[in-house]
């Protein structure tokens, strides 16, 4: 755990999701959660060292499964957008995780048996306030679609201090299937504004990024967003958007253990965004499926 402000903490070491915890004086305010069972145990005895208040609130930066399976072993009241709230009311009460090849890192490991999903008891559409240390002093939730429709901003002003989700995911290929690209930029270049230029951000897959991380980000989406565009134009099929891997994978430096991951993560995104993005929403015949 490492505290880049008083009171406020990160946690990297867990697989699949940057962990926030916020100390305040009525309690602690948690950034999404492991979804192992045993990490969620460790996590939540770290968080015993930290004293504070008593009450707990956990905060889901959006619905991906790497962050919302383990919630519920966190025993806490979950915050999230009210799109997710929708969502988490509309599957079935439990979850089998099996592998879809979709590139998450949940599907890395086995042994997670049944989840009970964790409804959030508080959602919002644009914008949340929490003061749980001052007046003066709150945590801001902010609305900013991309990711997914659901992407949130939790947002430290007094410390200038931003958790941004999967907004930035420096090293690796983004998640796509519930992405939404031209908000997704527009997302990204909000933060590259002179708004946040002195803040500290936090991304759910690395830890601290910095500016290069930002400029990168735009610039693999505006790639991304133009070749999906190319291909809608030629009308093609869906199974076409694997021929974009290559190009959208040397962007990286990749280790040989993550090569096979980050292929069936584009494969997967890629063709999910699109059939969602350019098929469903056409009514062209033209278009092959």
């Amino acid at each position: 755990m490492q505290e880049i402000a008083p009171k406020i903490y990160i946690e990297t070491g867990f697989p699949g999701v940057t962990l926030g915890a916020i100390n305040w004086p009525h309690g602690l305010i948690l950034i999404d959660a492991p979804f192992r069972a045993e990490d969620a145990r460790s996590w939540r005895s770290a968080l015993l060292n930290l004293g504070g208040g008593v009450d707990r609130i956990l905060v889901n930066l959006d619905d991906h499964l790497d962050r919302v399976i383990g919630v519920r072993n966190m025993d806490c009241t979950v915050v999230a957008h009210a799109s997710i709230a929708d969502n988490i009311c509309a599957r079935p009460a439990t979850f089998r995780p099996q592998p879809v090849g979709s590139g998450a890192e949940w599907e890395q490991f086995g042994g997670l048996g049944t989840v009970r999903w964790a409804l959030p008891e508080i959602s919002f559409n644009e914008q949340l306030e929490i003061y749980w240390d001052t007046e003066a002093n709150p945590l801001v939730l902010q609305h900013h679609p991309g990711p997914s429709n659901g992407s949130i901003w939790a947002i430290l002003p007094d410390h200038q201090i931003i958790f941004v989700g999967d907004t930035v995911t420096p090293g690796e290929p983004p998640f796509l299937e519930c992405a939404d690209l031209p908000a997704w930029i527009k997302s990204v270049e909000r933060l590259k504004s002179d708004e946040f230029n002195t803040h500290v951000m936090i991304s759910s897959r690395s830890g601290i990024i910095h500016a290069a991380d930002l400029k990168a980000q735009h610039a693999y989406l505006t790639l991304l967003h133009e070749r999906m565009e190319e291909l809608a134009q030629k009308k093609a099929a869906p199974e076409k958007t694997e021929s974009l891997i290559p190009e959208l994978l040397k962007e990286f430096h990749i280790s040989p253990e993550k090569e096979i991951l980050y292929q069936q993560r584009l494969a997967y995104g890629l063709r999910q965004y699109y059939v969602r993005t350019y098929l469903h929403n056409s009514a062209d015949p033209g278009f092959v499926n």
